[in-house]
């Protein structure tokens, strides 16, 4: 290939690229600059990322409610509760699944993702009866059961296609050594599969952080709502959204996960290091 159709080439990669990153930071960008608008501007009907007269007020709204806070505490509980539970049940059991080959781990196989086709909307009825049943509706613990339902069959496949390919021979290696299989799985095998169980543990956080059906459907007080729903309410008469306070809020609730990402993007390179080094 020649030098002037790889210079082409790597100006048309940059470019898709260039264009993906602006396709991903411009709602962030366009909610940044309208939670520093005032509200004559946002109203104005003349667009512009670059606000006239930055102002606070819309942050000031927000604090001054103080749901926002509150309902971010709910969210992160539900969210945390949920991620490591599913994480801890879905190790094993991918393992289990990848080790012990049978007809009855086949069917469970396709049973999750054939469950991953069930719109929510179907299961809202039944599953609003059985929660009830255990006396944990307008509970943030039941909403954190949901969670770990509704995310288990998806980060399972995960680490399932994960495990598969780890080779045999290191769980023969520690079990001659004298490990067990609950070592091999927690000692041998999970430092190997940090990556992995960071990209699930953050799918399921942020599947958690992002749900509003189920949170709209099964927590009614004040002090149970989480994220979603808060955000949701902040309209005005009519279902006028207000949209200075709207964006405010909306940002706030968007740096947790930002921050969160950029966190775990360190911890997946220096998993994968110590993977191969291991």
């Amino acid at each position: 290939m020649s030098r002037r159709k790889t210079w082409f080439r790597d100006l048309a990669v940059h470019l898709v690229l260039l264009l993906f990153v602006v396709y991903l930071t411009f709602p962030l960008v366009w909610i940044l600059a309208t939670s520093l608008k005032s509200t004559p501007e946002i109203f104005s009907g003349h667009f512009s990322l670059v606000p006239g007269e930055i102002t606070l007020e819309h942050f000031k709204t927000v604090a001054a409610e103080g749901q926002i806070f509150r309902s971010m505490r709910n969210s992160l509980i539900a969210g945390i509760i949920a991620t490591v539970t599913v994480v801890v049940i879905a190790l094993p059991a991918s393992y289990a699944l990848v080790r012990y080959r049978s007809v009855l781990n086949r069917l469970f196989l396709g049973w999750i993702l054939t469950s991953q086709i069930f719109p929510a909307i179907l299961i809202i009825v039944p599953l609003y009866m059985v929660i009830r049943f255990l006396h944990l509706t307008d509970t943030l613990t039941g909403l954190a059961l949901v969670y770990v339902v509704w995310s288990l069959p998806f980060v399972l496949w995960m680490l399932f296609g994960y495990m598969k390919n780890i080779p045999v021979e290191l769980e023969e290696a520690a079990a001659i050594d004298g490990a067990s299989r609950v070592q091999i799985v927690y000692l041998v095998l999970m430092p190997v599969l940090l990556p992995a169980i960071g990209a699930a543990a953050l799918f399921a956080f942020i599947s958690a952080w992002n749900e509003f059906f189920f949170a709209l459907v099964l927590l009614k007080s004040p002090g149970t709502v989480t994220l979603p729903v808060e955000l949701a309410r902040l309209t005005g008469i009519e279902g006028q959204a207000r949209t200075g306070p709207l964006a405010a809020a909306s940002l706030i609730a968007t740096l947790p996960s930002i921050v969160l990402f950029a966190f775990m993007r360190k911890w997946f390179a220096s998993g994968l290091l110590a993977g191969a080094v291991k």
